[in-house]
């Protein structure tokens, strides 16, 4: 799976897409993909403040319990509930309709911190060897 080039790109393997003052947040394809079958997915409250690095939620797979940190500071703005009744939707549409939660940003700038998809892409490529 390509990496939306619009994309920015965390080493734990979130992705955020900036749109102005908002973003959306979710976990790679390659995330995805080590975890296996996700059956369980736990969001934060909407209106939670978040910094960088702090824990967004936690991601459940068959393998293992993996949490989830926010790559940006922000406030939670929205979360997707379609997630607590369909947590396999991590693994059918990872980077679009698996979105996790939706931030105001507390420096829409920081976005430009992360990596970009092709920068992500290296990075992922060394992570399997």
């Amino acid at each position: 799976m390509a990496y939306p080039s619009n994309y920015r790109y965390t080493k734990e393997h979130e992705w955020v897409a900036p749109n102005g003052k908002t973003a959306k947040v979710g976990i790679s394809d390659f995330a995805q993909n080590q975890l296996g079958d996700i059956v369980f997915v736990e969001l934060p409250a909407v209106g939670a403040e978040l910094k960088a690095g702090d824990a967004l939620g936690t991601v459940e797979s068959v393998k293992a319990v993996s949490e989830v940190y926010a790559p940006i500071a922000g406030k939670v703005k929205a979360i997707n509930d379609e997630l607590a009744k369909k947590p396999e939707l991590l693994n059918q549409d990872p980077q679009g309709a698996a979105w996790m939660v939706e931030m105001e940003l507390s420096d829409p700038a920081d976005v430009n911190k992360l990596m970009d998809a092709p920068a992500y892409e290296k990075f992922v490529a060394e992570a399997a060897h």
